[in-house]
């Protein structure tokens, strides 16, 4: 057992007394290597696709327009088959993470992790021997399977595991772990960008966080809310003691088991989930990870060196600009971790959002005016865009970004938990797999107009948290309802007709 540390929880942060003990702590971090995984996926992807041995292997029409004196900067790389590479992966994600609630829910958050610690190993294993594109895409669903039970069952795991008080900073250890990841990757990518068949390094090296929390995983306890569910209540109650870091844990205990009691008497959690007081979760979960993918976020993420190689940077340099955003990325989410759980999840969203329009709208202008088909921007303008594209970044990393993961993973009573959660994360990897898809395309079609059709949608997030989204810090997980929900000004009218 491991011991508790100095971290008591102060009056009125929770009814539940619990310590912030060294085992939750430890619980949290390994779980969050899932966040590894799949940050570096998304850091790799871009910087591989701009590398040339590369291209030349399996897109050689892409290496030939990349390399033509004249070819339209907003254009080069604009090819089906390159988009496909990326987004194939979220592709399986969507379909990996409906098996993923149903192995969460049957056989515990623990194995799921394991399961998606192995799909990733095999398709990085797949991808680094890859010698034709049927390969290659075999190899990036396999990382989508991965990526789709990795990302159902950690955020959940690391919320029923963490006490109230400090469950937001915690969980947001699941996107610290997504933005080192991408700042690996791009680390690795600059580093591999000149050798040769230096890809095969890239895209091998998504096997090393995955056999880290495969090994790990072997380490970590389940959650006593899934084994309380599973029918081990002794086994659920002793876990409880051990991560709370205290003996008085019987008033969780009855609140987790009046939860899976109600959960029983529920057939079928995704009927459920349909029901009138199942709205405001379904639909804030739903638009939150709808409205992440729109900031415009992945686009810098997977296209980092594309884009700022459009903007003229060589291709060194945007490996490298990559790395620094990259960077401003993983200190931004460390704001995140520190202020989640004393300023709120609202504070953070509306801030944010008015950082990131201003960031997204002087990016536009300047594209607009100084970047057309043939040129290359001047320095000084292409500088002013990378040191934008940080100010996006670092709003995003300590709001819509961890937050995005963390607010859908507390919101649902376990009832419908799994299943609420299936539809948070197969919408996320439904509006990434499009927006991975279709981005090349939009930036051939609408050049800098791109940049402010994302910053319409900043609007809509703004305004949406102002007034549709409650606040979450500090309420019991099991106590959602009747603390959060029906007492919103909106969205309580859910609960009147069936008396829940």
């Amino acid at each position: 057992m491991a011991p508790a540390v100095s971290f008591n929880v102060e009056a009125g942060a929770s009814d539940f007394p619990a310590k912030l003990t060294k085992q939750v702590l430890v619980c949290s971090i390994i779980a969050a290597f899932g966040g590894l995984m799949f940050g570096y996926d998304i850091g790799i992807s871009g910087g591989v696709t701009s590398m040339d041995d590369f291209l030349i292997k399996f897109f050689p029409a892409v290496y030939e327009k990349k390399h033509r004196v004249k070819e339209d900067n907003y254009c080069k790389y604009d090819n089906e088959y390159l988009q496909l590479f990326t987004s194939s992966l979220y592709l399986a994600a969507i379909v990996s993470s409906f098996g993923a609630s149903l192995t969460s829910k049957k056989f515990g958050r623990k194995i799921t992790i394991q399961a998606a610690s192995v799909f990733f190993v095999l398709g990085a294993i797949l991808n680094t021997a890859a010698n034709d594109i049927a390969m290659l895409i075999v190899g990036r669903l396999l990382l989508g399977a991965g990526v789709g039970f990795g990302n159902q069952a950690v955020p959940l795991f690391i919320s029923e595991i963490a006490p109230a008080r400090y469950r937001g900073g915690l969980n947001i250890c699941f996107q610290l772990l997504i933005t080192i990841g991408i700042l690996c990757a791009n680390v690795i990518n600059y580093g591999t960008s000149n050798m040769h068949n230096g890809w095969r390094i890239s895209l091998g090296g998504a096997a090393v966080p995955a056999l880290i929390l495969l090994i790990g995983s072997l380490l970590i306890s389940e959650t006593p809310t899934s084994l309380i569910e599973r029918g081990q209540k002794e086994k659920g109650l002793e876990v409880l003691r051990q991560i709370r870091g205290v003996d008085n844990v019987e008033k969780e205990y009855e609140a987790i088991l009046h939860a899976t009691e109600m959960a029983s008497q529920v057939n079928n959690s995704f009927k459920n989930l349909i029901q009138r007081s199942n709205r405001p979760q379904l639909v804030t979960s739903s638009i939150l990870q709808v409205f992440q993918q729109f900031t415009g976020i992945n686009v810098i993420m997977f296209y980092a060196p594309v884009l700022f190689q459009t903007i003229g940077f060589g291709s060194d340099a945007a490996l490298l600009s990559a790395v620094v955003t990259g960077s401003v990325n993983v200190l931004s989410t460390l704001v995140a971790n520190f202020t989640v759980d004393r300023f709120g999840r609202r504070f953070l969203l509306i801030e944010a959002a008015i950082q990131m329009l201003i960031a997204q709208t002087i990016v536009g202008i300047i594209l607009a005016k100084y970047l057309k088909a043939s040129n290359s921007m001047p320095d000084n303008y292409a500088l002013a865009v990378v040191i934008l594209i940080c100010v996006f970044v670092s709003g995003f990393a300590w709001s819509w970004g961890p937050l995005g993961w963390l607010i859908p993973s507390e919101i649902f009573p376990l009832e419908t938990r799994n299943a609420g959660f299936f539809v948070a994360v197969s919408t996320n990897m439904l509006f990434t797999f499009l927006i991975a898809q279709a981005f090349l395309t939009m930036l051939c079609h609408m050049r800098a107009g791109i940049f402010f059709f994302f910053a319409a949608w900043i609007i809509v997030m703004f305004l949406y948290a102002v007034f549709f989204l409650p606040e979450t810090k500090g309420v019991p997980i099991d106590e959602m309802n009747e603390r959060v929900w029906k007492k919103h000004w909106f969205w309580k009218r859910f609960f009147d007709q069936d008396g829940k």
